[in-house]
This record gives C-alpha cells, structure tokens and sequence, in this order.
C-alpha cells in the first residue's frame, strides 16, 4: 500500500464514522474519552500520565503485544481492547474525543493521521514521524481540520528548559552563533544483519507490529520490543530519541526554522541499522536571536561530544553526559540534560543569573511530576483549557531537521543542500529517502 492509499482510505474512515463537531463535542463535555495506541514501554508511562488527569477516562487501549495489553487494562479494567488500531478506530471512533500514539516510530504517522482524519485530537510520541513527507503531512491536517496536537517531548514543559528559553530571548548572551549538542547513547547498530528466523512469541502479532514496514522474519531481541530505534526501517537512531529532546529547547528558544546544509560524519550505510556514532553540522537561516547564520553540530555515540573550545567547563568540570551549549556574542550558556538549571559563562567563568526576574514558578526536580505537565496541558487543551506548547505546527519543524540529519547519514561527509520551499534535497540522489512505501498489512 502506498502513501497516496493509505490516506484515501484513512479519508473513507473519516467518511464512514460518524463523528460530532470537535467543538460541540467537546464544550458539552467536562471529561475526555481517550484511545490509547501503544501501551507497552513508553506507551505505558503515556497512559499512566495522560489518565493521571482527574478529567480523563480511558475509553479503549491498543496494542499488538498481548501482555502490554493485559499490564494496561489491569489499570483500566472497563477500557475496551483492541490490537489493531485500524479496527479500533473504525468500531469507537464516534465515542472518543482523544487519542494518544506511543507505538514505533515507523507507526506514528499511519496511526496518527488515521485518528486526525477522523477528527480526534493527538498527542504522538517523539520523534513525530519516520518520514519528513509524513511530517509535513500531519502538520497540514492539523491544520486543516484545526485539531488540538501535541509532540511527547515532556522536557518541554520542565523549569530548566523554559528558563533557558528566556534566558536566550532575553539576549543574556547576545546574537548566538553556534549550538553544540550532545549525547553518548548508542541508538546505531554497526553488525551484520542478522540471518534467519525465530519463533514468533505467542503474545505479539508480528504482522501487524510490522505494520506498515516491509514484511521480514522475526528475529529475537532485533525488534521488538526495544531495539528497533537502531534499525533503519523502524527508528530514527539516536538523533530521533535523544536528538528531539535536546534539540528541543536550543531550537524553540532561537526560533529556528528548518536548515539549509547538512552534513552527517559517520560510517558508510549499511542498510540495516543507523551508524553507532554521528556528528552532524547544520547551517541555518538566522533569526532575531542569532547571527546571520547558525552553526549547529550534534554529536552521539561513545566518547560524544568531541573535544572543542566551545565545550571547556570552568575549573575543568566535567561536561555532564547530554546536553548543549549556545555560544554568543557576550558569552555561553550551557544546558545541561536534564533538570539542571542552566549556567551563564564569561571568559570562561560561571557568573550570577537572577532567576527571579524572569517570572517562572518555582522549580520543581522530580521528573514525574515535571513530566504530567506536558501531557495535562495536551488534555486541558482539548477541553478548551490550555493550549499546547509543542502543537504539529512546531513538532513537524524539529522532526523535519532531525530527519535531515538521518538522511545525510545515507551519505557520509557529503554536504546536502535543502530547499524547504520544494521539499527536496539539491542532490536528486538524497530525495528518495524524503518518504517512503507502504506495506498493505
């Protein structure tokens, strides 16, 4: 099944199930119906956050792995089940109000668009999509059919991180010239693929885990249910897991729109899994809190970050294992990851900030409750509440650049120029890599 297929008939759903006006529904209520796609793993802490909500009710769950499953409805007993959600969409889409996407990355956008064509309000997991055509696709719904969307970067919402938003616009460092960026996390694979096959476990649905992926054996600890961000077909490696969440902040606080040039330093591809270690440079358009340009390089694997000037803590501290630097004109602004407080340096000392007079609560350092904040806001906002600090609008823009920089791993060291406007890349051999098939399962 190709993309063009797969949303007409995403279209005939929405045609097919009657669903009341998202306004109406939605001011005649004071609770929120929720579907849940994906409860296993981080699907399981969305469920848990989103329904720690005083205002929420788990309407139905989904998953393709019986035991994720049965753990879920042991929370939600009156919940209705379902492992596929093409099926669950199509027999409760006129009874729910929200539905929350926490599957594999390669599912994200089938699933998503699939609820936004029907109307409902989606909160989907980082990073938004496998895919920068899909990406582009999602924000255009939204759009269109003015959903409620949230991105699941919980860190958005912790202290630290809007802190150093406004401690940025606030021009603390003046016009910011480059971005450094970290993490030592492995989400690359450089082996042989593997051969053979494994029996398929008599709780996990193979087929429909696959999705939308092309059709392969089962292999044991390969895939599911936690290794399938190395791999190519799945995940977006560690630019796509730690890279959204990083990239996060630096990228809302210059208020930065895609990049012109990326380069990703790395081995040769292999077709299989995403190279163990990444150093990608970015160039983009300025803004009003940068340069004329700005430089940005990520960097993962083992021993990330390189050496660099731009690094060196005062008193020869040690640089925490992920995190950023913003360097500017009067200075650095180094962001630990995460629930820091970010550190002011000048000439190569930490100096004093005055927290207190840029009007933010008080901080708070316990990441479960930090973290409700994100998902509460997602639910407040469907109620007409809150609005959403990470909406499709923004998510699609920071999944795009990450995306860029999976790409250019296809080819190491070559530098790849991006037209935003045409959505293509200068060098026609890159573009292929912009979307992809869809299986019909």
């Amino acid at each position: 099944m190709n993309k063009r297929t797969f949303l007409k008939t995403s279209a005939t759903l929405a045609s097919t199930v009657f669903v009341p006006s998202f306004g109406w529904a939605l001011s005649k209520s004071k609770r929120l119906k929720t579907a849940h796609i994906g409860v296993g793993g981080m699907g399981g802490e969305d469920l848990k956050a989103i329904s720690s909500h005083n205002s929420v009710d788990v309407f139905a769950l989904c998953d393709v792995d019986s035991k994720a499953l049965a753990k879920a409805r042991e929370l939600h007993p009156n919940a209705k089940i379902y492992s596929d959600y093409r099926i669950m969409l199509s027999e409760v889409g006129d009874q729910i109000e929200a539905v929350i996407v926490s599957t594999p990355d390669h599912t994200h956008a089938p699933a998503s668009l699939m609820a936004m064509n029907i109307g409902k309000p989606v909160y989907c997991q980082k990073p938004l999509t496998h895919h920068i055509s899909e990406a582009r696709k999602m924000q255009m719904v939204a759009k269109e059919k003015n959903l409620v969307t949230q991105m699941g970067i919980q860190v958005h919402s912790f202290y630290d991180y809007k802190l150093a938003t406004k401690l940025i616009q606030s021009g603390i460092i003046g016009k910011v010239n480059t971005v450094r960026a970290w993490s030592p996390k492995n989400w690359g694979y450089d082996g042989p693929k593997p051969e053979g096959t494994d029996p398929i476990p008599s709780t996990l649905d193979w087929n429909l885990w696959t999705g939308t992926a092309k059709k392969r054996n089962y292999k044991k600890e390969i895939y599911h249910p936690g290794n399938w961000r190395k791999l190519v077909d799945f995940g977006c490696g560690t630019l796509g897991d730690m890279g959204v969440h990083i990239f996060d902040t630096p990228y809302n606080a210059l208020a930065l729109d895609v990049p012109k040039t990326i380069k990703n330093e790395c081995r040769l591809p292999n077709g299989f899994g995403f190279p163990e270690k990444n150093k990608v440079t970015y160039i983009f358009p300025g803004t009003e809190y940068t340069t004329k340009e700005l430089k940005w390089v990520w960097y993962d694997g083992a021993d990330a970050p390189d050496k660099h000037l731009n690094l060196k803590l005062p008193n020869n501290e040690v640089l925490h294992d992920q995190g950023s630097m913003f360097i500017g004109e009067k200075g650095r602004l180094y962001l630990p990851h995460f629930m820091k407080e970010p550190q002011l340096i000048v000439d190569g000392k930490y100096q004093e900030i005055n927290f207190e007079k840029f009007d933010l609560e008080d901080p708070v350092r316990n990441y479960e409750l930090e973290s409700k904040k994100h998902y509460h806001q997602f639910v407040d906002a469907c109620l007409g509440k809150d609005k959403c600090s990470a909406p499709f609008s923004y998510a699609s823009k920071l999944t795009e650049t990450i995306l860029l920089g999976v790409i250019a791993g296809r080819f190491p060291g070559e530098n790849l120029n991006w037209d935003k406007d045409s959505a293509m890349f200068k060098e026609a051999k890159a573009n292929q890599y912009i979307s992809g098939s869809y299986r019909e399962f």
